[in-house]
């Protein structure tokens, strides 16, 4: 089982961590990438990269031909399927050992064994691994699954047996609504996994989500590196995840760690693999699943056990056994892992595509990530940008650095989730180590901090003043200034006072300098702007938009601003890109549309006019010209990044127009559907 050039079948972060400890360890490495990868950082990372085809995953990184292909022509002789995409793909295992490549992770057997969530769960009670109540029959009809709803009773989770991710899953409070959750998960899951099976599970209500790192060699050696808790989830999807959970100790580590390993046992597992677990307040816990592959979240066991899993896989692909005994295996400290995500807290966690203009990660953190300036995200794949993982002596310290990493990283041209992952750590619930998955729904469900709709006044006026500096300064002289010297040496007070205003004509004489227009979503406002003339710390500036507030200006560039606004000095990251200005003071990173010379534009809210919310393919049209639609109703369903979103009508009437089809690409803001407000004749 000797290999000396990896081929890694995968994209982004994940590949260029790989690759990492690949080139660490002497070997040589391979990267594949779609069109739409072409200048991604993950190919720059490997000695060779191999074009696999278009965007779209299923003419590019699940083809198996084509990378069984790449591997062929590199003469790579081992392969890593990182996470996602064929990870968990028995056929892909198995292909590959046919190809003579080995498969760097588990046999294509235990994936089998365990890559369907029924039959894993049917193995998992065999084996006498306490199991979540459910139905996962092979009667698929919505009547057997009413059946078992009734017998298993309210609320039940609808699950899709193959994939993850949340993807295919539905939480049913009452019977009314099983039907329509059935055909809701069976779609997706189609889409996601190309299998549309289902099984049914008694929801756990608010339960700790919990998982166990195992990991096992060819010659019967199986330990655990403690486990990670994954409660702080939206959509079944993980948000925050941290090693250990707050809510287990040593002893209930240990039963864990046994039950995971007896899993694992149970379905012939080698690698590494994760173990997924409900743990209730009470401290019962059951199975919920087995990722059969290295997990997103691995940097926080590796941040608290000093080991480097990837090496481990590695080493036991070699056929070597396990680095270390369980005994051997110490823990330190405390991690935790968020999860950037190129998406809209505030309209509803949107996905968001578009390009990255500036990325500065801070400095105190690890950041596992694989884009950089320039960078496109696109709607092709998942919208994870980066993950940010803090350790420290004790959870506290390991919170207050990864709030601080947050806040302190850069991230303009994309909207995220930055600022809502810092107001999740320096939650109060959270902080405590209380957080269940029932936490953001509770916590955060239509808090303004998630990330705020409406900006307050002094966002808008601080980004206006901003976008004047960066006007007077780009209009008459090249950036210069303390922070484009490179030094922390605030400007002297002559140099700021005919640094501006005096140079583009407006004249502090005036009663206002200039007059800058700001919008923001659904809200905008008129900014005015006075240079009121040198100040003790730099030159003031009054901004009114109505609030009015006064800023001394010490330095900028076209990066920052440094002021001192209340008393309190402060820095303010931004960037001046066409009519946006991105803006960031720690607190909220957020967009501004620039419309001084914009003309007024008709609010299209209930317009009737449907456009597309993102970039993606169109999966169902419901309606033709002529329907009749009610406000709320479902008119086309769009697939990106993995998910489906659903386009409803935002008025009630008759559909006057479909502009797609099935299966069309459609671009954001594209018009797709056009409703009449007033009944009309149909044709």
């Amino acid at each position: 089982m000797s290999f000396h050039k990896i081929l890694v079948a995968n994209r982004g972060e994940i590949a260029v961590r790989i690759l990492r400890t690949a080139r660490r360890l002497g070997y040589a490495t391979v990267a594949v990438y779609s069109q739409a990868d072409a200048h991604a950082p993950h190919v720059l990372a490997a000695d060779e990269a191999v074009h696999l085809g278009p965007a779209s995953a299923t003419e590019s990184y699940l083809s198996i031909a084509k990378l069984l292909e790449a591997a062929r022509v590199t003469g790579a002789d081992a392969v890593h399927p990182g996470y996602g995409f064929l990870s968990e793909n028995a056929e892909f295992a198995r292909a590959c050992a046919d190809a003579g490549l080995t498969f760097i992770g588990p046999p294509a057997s235990a994936i089998d064994a365990m890559g369907n969530k029924a039959r894993a769960k049917l193995a998992m009670l065999a084996a006498g691994v306490p199991c979540v109540p459910g139905y996962q029959g092979d009667d698929q009809s919505d009547a057997a699954f009413e059946e078992a709803a009734a017998s298993i009773g309210y609320p039940v989770m609808v699950k899709a047996t193959a994939g993850g991710g949340g993807r295919g899953m539905r939480v049913v409070s009452a019977p009314a609504d099983l039907r329509d959750a059935l055909a809701s998960a069976r779609s997706e899951a189609t889409n996601a996994f190309k299998c549309g099976e289902l099984l049914l599970e008694k929801a756990v209500l608010a339960p700790r989500h919990i998982e166990v790192q195992i990991v096992a060699d060819s010659h019967g050696n199986i330990v655990h590196l403690g486990e990670r808790d994954c409660s702080v989830q939206r959509r079944h999807q993980k948000v925050i995840e941290e090693c250990p959970s707050p809510a287990v100790d040593a002893v209930l580590r240990e039963k864990l760690g046994e039950t995971a390993i007896a899993a694992a046992r149970a379905c012939g597992y080698i690698g590494a693999g994760t173990v997924e677990m409900l743990l209730t307040e009470e401290g019962a816990f059951y199975f919920l699943e087995m990722n059969t592959r290295l997990q997103v979240e691995h940097p926080v066991t590796e941040a608290v056990t000093g080991e480097d899993l990837v090496e481990w896989q590695l080493r036991v692909a070699r056929g070597e056994r396990l680095p270390k005994t369980q005994n051997a295996i110490t823990f330190t400290g405390h991690a935790l892992e968020a999860r950037i995500y190129a998406e809209d807290p505030a309209r509803d966690y949107l996905p968001q595509t578009g390009v990255i203009l500036r990325w500065e990660p801070a400095g105190e953190a690890r950041f596992d990530h694989g884009v950089a300036n320039g960078y496109t995200v696109s709607p092709h794949y998942d919208p994870m940008i980066a993950k940010v993982i803090a350790h420290g002596t004790t959870r506290d310290e390991a919170r207050r650095k990864l709030a601080s990493a947050l806040r302190r990283t850069t991230l303009f041209g994309i909207v995220t989730n930055k600022s809502f992952l810092a107001a999740i750590c320096e939650n109060v619930e959270f902080s405590m180590g209380h957080a269940t998955t029932a936490f953001l729904s509770r916590e955060f469900a239509g808090h303004p901090t998630r990330q705020p709709s409406a900006p307050l006044p002094r966002a808008f006026a601080l980004a206006a003043l901003a976008s004047y500096l960066d006007h007077a300064r780009s209009l008459l002289r090249p950036p210069r200034g303390p922070y484009s010297a490179g030094t922390t040496e605030a400007a002297s007070t002559s140099d700021a006072t005919d640094n501006d205003d005096s140079l583009i004509g407006w004249r502090s004489g005036s009663a206002i300098d200039a007059v800058v227009v700001l919008g923001h979503g659904a809200s905008s406002r008129e900014v005015w702007i006075r240079a009121l003339g040198a100040a003790a710390a730099g030159r003031r500036y009054r901004v009114s938009c109505p609030e009015a507030f006064e800023f001394d200006v010490v330095a900028h560039d076209r990066e920052r601003v440094a002021l001192v606004d209340g008393g309190v000095r402060r820095e303010l990251r931004y960037l001046v890109h066409g009519d946006t200005i991105w803006t960031d003071d720690g607190h909220a990173s957020i967009a501004f549309d620039d419309l001084t010379y914009r003309p007024a534009e008709r609010d299209a809210s209930g317009s009737g006019k449907l456009c597309a919310p993102l970039d993606g393919k169109v999966l169902d049209v419901r309606v033709k010209p002529g329907d009749i639609v009610t406000k709320g109703q479902v008119l086309l369903v769009i697939e990106a990044m993995k998910m489906e979103h659903r386009i409803e009508a935002d008025v009630a009437g008759t559909v006057v127009i479909v502009h797609v089809e099935r299966g069309a690409q459609v671009k954001t803001r594209q018009l797709l559907a056009l409703v009449a407000t007033a009944p009309t004749e149909a044709s």
